[in-house]
């Protein structure tokens, strides 16, 4: 009986440590968010953005919501953003076709499959790369 109590422990010790390295591993919101951007500029701040256009979308953990389109990340801290949540599946309702910072986004849990919550966007600030002389 000894014998199996000490493999299941051992098995659930090693089930546990790449979880637990990987949960140290990871960046804090606002690293994870300068990592994404490294090497692109700020642009000037929009209202607006063309939905049919959107390539994808990450949610950066209570900070921000990123678009991008084409070679450009369209950064939008939306009011609310505590609530944002990387599992959680970004739910829009828009009477266009444009997306813009005058609409909210329902968070919907992957999981439970619960509403839980909501985030008012703000402006889009687009990020682009930065041209060298060598024109890369």
């Amino acid at each position: 009986m000894r014998p199996i109590i000490l493999t299941i422990l051992s098995a659930a010790v090693l089930a546990a440590a790449p979880a637990a390295a990987s949960a140290r591993e990871k960046l804090a919101p606002e690293d994870q968010l300068a990592k994404l951007l490294k090497d692109r500029v700020a642009g000037e701040p929009q209202n607006c953005i063309t939905l049919s256009s959107v390539t994808s979308s990450q949610v950066i953990d209570k900070t921000a919501i990123v678009y991008k389109i084409g070679g450009t990340y369209w950064v939008n801290r939306p009011k609310g953003a505590e609530s944002l949540d990387d599992d959680d599946v970004l739910v829009t309702k828009t009477t266009g076709s444009q997306l813009c910072s005058i609409d909210t986004v329902q968070l919907h849990d992957r999981s439970s499959h619960f509403w839980t919550g909501f985030v008012s966007l703000g402006e889009f600030v687009p990020y682009r790369k930065v041209k060298t002389a060598s024109g890369q």
